[in-house]
């Protein structure tokens, strides 16, 4: 039996049941495919969930408030992507008459869409023959062919979606794209994949080879950079705060924090009265100030590791521009702000 026949065949017995897979709507598939990016399924099914529930049509996605959005949006990070999910809806409910593009070609032109997701709706939704090459599917291609060349380099994209696309099933793209995608996630998986019982372990070079472990092969991964967050709580006495909106490009771009001051390293109490942050508190006069927490709070992104205090700061009074506390949650937050919102007690 063909590759792809072995398969369609596996994933006919063992694929997940999963919403996005009901329906040939490309707006659902277009919806799950960019909540699916960087996400695990057992993480991004709650809010593919979510947003169908809100946002039944890109009608009702395309005429929502981006605060709206991104505080649906709020655990999942890589907010970038959320913002290109409302700008894209824009797009085609203003510039295409609420009609998915449906082709490859056209789909690729798509804020937010590259050429995994482009080749996922285009033969979901639409049949077109256009190979897949995620994750799952370097994985799988790398171990069952022997390839060395590093995944994440320009000669290795090229090799991989040239390979992938010589052995989709033209006559059942969709299936066949699924299928390889639902192998790489729940046989070919990243760490201790039970080989014995898969499929294509009579053909697999890795497996003869002894080197399942060793592949794929992947290029050092980019340097971690870390930096020392310090966010200022200021309250004053009617139960009120600062609450700002991020506005510079970069992580968490348009989500609300408390001001921040960043400092070269962890900062102690004596460090950090010190500071000149009257800018920052437009020159707000502090009445006394504490730490929430002795040790630095470590949040870890792909490229960022940030060892955060909140400094909690009361004050007389306080701007007109400032908020209740309570309407805190009401605002899209980073989840290293949304869960201080929750555990402190304010």
């Amino acid at each position: 039996m063909d590759f792809n026949l072995k398969l369609i065949n596996w994933y006919s017995g063992k694929k997940r049941e999963l919403p996005w897979r009901e329906t040939s709507n490309p707006y659902y598939i277009w919806l799950s495919e960019i909540i699916l990016q960087q996400t695990q399924v057992k993480q991004g099914l709650p809010y593919y969930d979510a947003f169908v529930t809100q946002y039944p049509t890109i009608f009702d996605l395309a005429k929502a408030s981006e605060t709206s959005i991104l505080k649906l949006w709020q655990g999942l990070g890589y907010y970038s992507r959320a913002r290109n999910l409302h700008a894209t809806a824009k797009h085609i409910v203003n510039k295409l008459d609420g009609k998915f593009p449906d082709n490859y070609k056209d789909l690729l032109q798509l804020k937010g869409v590259g050429d995994y997701t482009a080749s996922a709706i285009a033969s979901i939704a639409f049949n077109e023959v256009a190979a897949v090459v995620d994750g799952n599917v370097y994985r799988v291609l790398s171990r069952y062919f022997g390839i060395e060349t590093p995944i994440n380099s320009t000669l290795g994209t090229k090799e991989f979606k040239t390979l992938a696309s010589t052995l989709i099933d033209p006559n059942q793209p969709a299936t066949y794209n699924q299928a390889i995608m639902e192998f790489g996630a729940m046989q070919c998986k990243p760490k201790n994949p039970d080989c014995s019982i898969c499929p294509l372990k009579d053909s697999c070079v890795a497996l003869q080879n002894q080197r399942v472990d060793e592949l794929p092969v992947k290029l050092k991964k980019t340097k971690v950079t870390v930096k020392y967050f310090n966010f200022l709580v200021v309250m004053d006495q009617h139960k009120k705060t600062l609450f700002e909106k991020r506005t510079t490009k970069g992580i968490w771009q348009h989500l609300y924090q408390f001001p921040l001051i960043e400092s070269k390293k962890s900062l102690t109490s004596e460090e950090f009265h010190l500071l000149n942050f009257e800018d920052t508190l437009l020159k707000i006069e502090l009445l006394d100030y504490s730490l929430y927490n002795d040790i630095d709070i470590v949040h870890k992104l792909s490229h960022q590791h940030l060892h955060t205090k909140f400094w909690i700061i009361e004050v007389e009074s306080l701007p007109k521009e400032a908020i209740f506390i309570k309407s805190l949650t009401k605002y899209p937050s980073p989840v290293l702000i949304s869960d201080f919102i929750n555990n402190f007690s304010f």
